[in-house]
């Protein structure tokens, strides 16, 4: 008997992440590589953002956090969404994820069912264009009467 679920032998990995071990690979051998393929910023983290990071560690904020995210970020955000974009969300309807990718798959994973359908504009995300086998289907062009997502 197997322990890996019929699901999971479905999952193929991350063309983002083959992508970017192909190009941490080319640039090991000297080429000159740009990579675009996970939004990696070309950048080192500004000060004010490694400063605060080292300030909270220092103030014992080392502890794992709420699922949804600490409660004064989730404000900063809900405060930003109504100043920069006129949008008024509770706390309690902000979340904060590791990132786009964890939260994305979270989102569809808790609301479709296998024969779901799912409108995806192409060009799209390459993890999206694949859909991991995950029992929905593109839905293509069309909004049809079972389409979940658009």
């Amino acid at each position: 008997m197997s322990l890996v679920s019929e699901r999971l032998k479905l999952v193929r990995p991350s063309q983002t992440k083959v992508m970017t071990a192909r190009a941490a690979e080319l640039h090991d051998q000297g080429a000159d590589v740009i990579t675009l393929s996970q939004g990696e910023p070309d950048f080192d983290t500004p000060s004010a953002i490694c400063e605060a990071g080292i300030r909270a560690i220092r103030d014992g904020k080392t502890r794992y956090t709420a699922v949804a995210g600490i409660k004064p970020l989730r404000a900063a955000i809900g405060e930003s969404l109504r100043r920069d974009h006129g949008l008024d969300y509770g706390i309690d309807q902000i979340t904060v994820g590791c990132g786009a990718k964890q939260v994305v798959f979270n989102a569809l994973f808790a609301s479709l069912d296998p024969g779901d359908e799912v409108v995806i504009p192409t060009p799209c995300w390459v993890l999206l264009s694949r859909h991991g086998g995950a029992g929905w289907r593109q839905a293509g062009a069309r909004r049809l009467q079972r389409t979940r997502w658009l």
